[in-house]
């Protein structure tokens, strides 16, 4: 409580600007916190690989059409389902490998983009709000010395200990906003690579898939144009 007490009077000081700027890093380092975990806990899945085996069973039955309108709406939620459109539209274009390849790489590495996007802010809000901390308590330090000058020697000593007090709050308060915010970038970190590598091998299942069966459906979309 104590503590709390202490960080509160941090906000009224004379330097206190230092203060109220860790406070924004922190409130910044929360949104980031909330939108990410929302999105990535919440809105992606993992064990997409599982999700793609109704869309590889289309592609086996050269139904293509099919799977294309199942990516399509899977897509609405999941990357995976933008990836696969991507490929599929591709092969319904009568286009090679090396075009499908081409269409679900690009959209492969947007969506990629899009799971790790704002987490590395994380660090750099935790490392901001540390420095600014130290800065904050060496000001703070500045105006004590300076400001017990020309004080009353038998009030020196008392001046000079609020002071520090004072000074390192911004120290304590900066490793209070910075702590939590690398915890919570190592778990986001990590989950984005999860989610990353598990798209990465859902896309290849499906690349194979259409790879295989490439020729006979193409073969079927020609007899049917002639």
């Amino acid at each position: 409580m104590e503590f709390l007490m202490s960080l509160g009077r941090g906000f009224t000081s004379g330097d206190a600007i230092w203060m109220w700027t860790i406070l924004a890093a922190q409130i910044v380092s929360v949104a980031i916190i909330a939108e990410r975990s929302i999105a990535l806990f919440m809105n992606r899945k993992v064990n997409q690989k599982d999700m793609s085996k109704t869309i590889a069973d289309d592609i086996k039955a050269g139904k293509l059409d099919q799977a294309l309108r199942r990516s399509m709406q899977m897509g609405l939620t999941q990357p995976l389902g933008v990836v696969a459109s991507a490929g599929i539209q591709a092969a319904i274009d009568m286009g090679g490998k090396e075009e499908i390849q081409l269409k679900m790489d690009e959209i492969l590495l947007e969506e990629s983009s899009r799971v790790e996007k704002r987490i590395g802010f994380l660090a750099m809000f935790a490392n901001v709000a540390t420095l600014l901390g130290l800065l904050g308590t060496i000001t703070g330090l500045i105006h004590s010395f300076a400001g017990i000058a020309n004080a009353n020697p038998a009030e020196k000593a008392a001046i000079l200990s609020q002071g520090i007090s004072l000074a390192m709050n911004t120290t304590a308060y900066g490793l209070v906003v910075a702590v939590p915010a690398l915890i919570m970038y190592a778990v986001l970190q990590n989950r984005a690579t999860r989610l990353t590598e598990d798209l990465n091998k859902a896309a290849l299942n499906l690349f194979i898939q259409l790879g295989y069966h490439y020729a006979p459906v193409s073969d079927k979309k020609e007899k049917a144009l002639k």
